[in-house]
């Protein structure tokens, strides 16, 4: 038995949910698409709906790299690196298009869920690829490697659920209200 094997249960379960999600999360933005949008409501979705389902699919893309038959340790620990890397980049983009936008202003939960964590998970899976040989067993390796997606998963769970709260109550509020004054 190799030691990615005593995970498959693991990241069958992670992909399942993070799979699950992701159609979830297409569901509610096909509901929620009735609601009023606000001006330059774009800019909103690239910066906090679209890192969702990134995160979502970065799960699941992982979960789907650790159930893969690897001939060579090696070869998995380089694909870690660069699904690490562009995760990453990636966040440099979130964070630019957080500042860039205007419709809503980003409280310290949104920093920390939308930048801070998904960053860590991100760097925490590039260390995994970088310190797996010199410094970590490979089992340590592995508990990095699920930290990154339990952290993703988490992360697109809570701000899935806070854009659709956000949808919910502030924007369909004033979608109530300005129904009323029409009337």
């Amino acid at each position: 038995m190799t030691p990615l094997s005593a995970w498959q249960n693991f990241y069958v379960i992670v992909g399942s949910s993070a799979g699950a999600l992701i159609g979830l999360q297409f569901v509610v933005m096909t509901l929620i698409s009735e609601l009023p949008a606000a001006r330059d409501a774009e800019q909103a979705g690239a910066a906090f709906g679209t890192p969702t389902i990134v995160h979502f699919g970065a799960v699941l893309l992982l979960a789907a790299i650790q159930c893969a038959p690897w001939e060579s340790i090696n070869k998995l620990i380089i694909v870690w690196a660069v699904l690490g890397l562009a995760g990453v980049v990636y966040q440099f983009m979130v964070v630019r298009r957080m500042r860039n936008q205007n419709v809503y202003k980003p409280v310290f939960e949104d920093y920390l869920f939308h930048m801070v964590f998904p960053f860590a998970a991100y760097i925490m899976l590039v260390c995994a690829a970088v310190c797996e040989p010199a410094y970590l067993t490979f089992s340590e390796t592995l508990f990095l490697v699920a930290c990154t997606a339990m952290i993703l998963l988490f992360v697109g769970i809570h701000n899935a659920w806070d854009a659709v709260t956000y949808h919910v109550y502030a924007v369909g509020r004033k979608r109530r209200k300005e129904d009323k004054q029409g009337a």
